[in-house]
């Protein structure tokens, strides 16, 4: 079962996976805080390099399973050319309506 992520709860959060479902990198930059930052199974990663490594240039998705943390929270399969698919958590710090930190990792 997955949420459509137009029926995510939080709007930036509903921006960011759009944007990465979307492929479209103008649309994540805009969801975030300058200065922006991320972590990845627990350790701080450089959020430019990690998110075309990741994300972009290895065609990342998201099929979000659950929400919780009034949307904060995510459990989503993330899928991408490089690694497949897998079960991965997502946590996000919001800041003036954006995303200031988002921490990933396998859930």
């Amino acid at each position: 079962m997955t949420i459509a992520p137009a029926k995510l709860s939080d709007p930036a959060v509903r921006a960011f996976v759009i944007a990465i479902n979307a492929g479209d990198r103008d649309a994540f930059t805009a969801v975030l805080t300058p200065g922006a930052t991320m972590s990845d199974d627990g350790s701080d990663r450089d959020l430019a390099d990690w998110t075309e490594r990741e994300i972009f240039s290895v065609n990342g998705r998201m099929a979000v399973q659950t929400e919780s943390h009034d949307g904060h929270a995510l459990v989503a399969e993330f899928t991408n050319d490089t690694w497949g698919a897998m079960r991965t958590a997502w946590r996000f710090t919001l800041a003036g309506g954006k995303i200031s930190r988002f921490d990933t990792g396998q859930a």
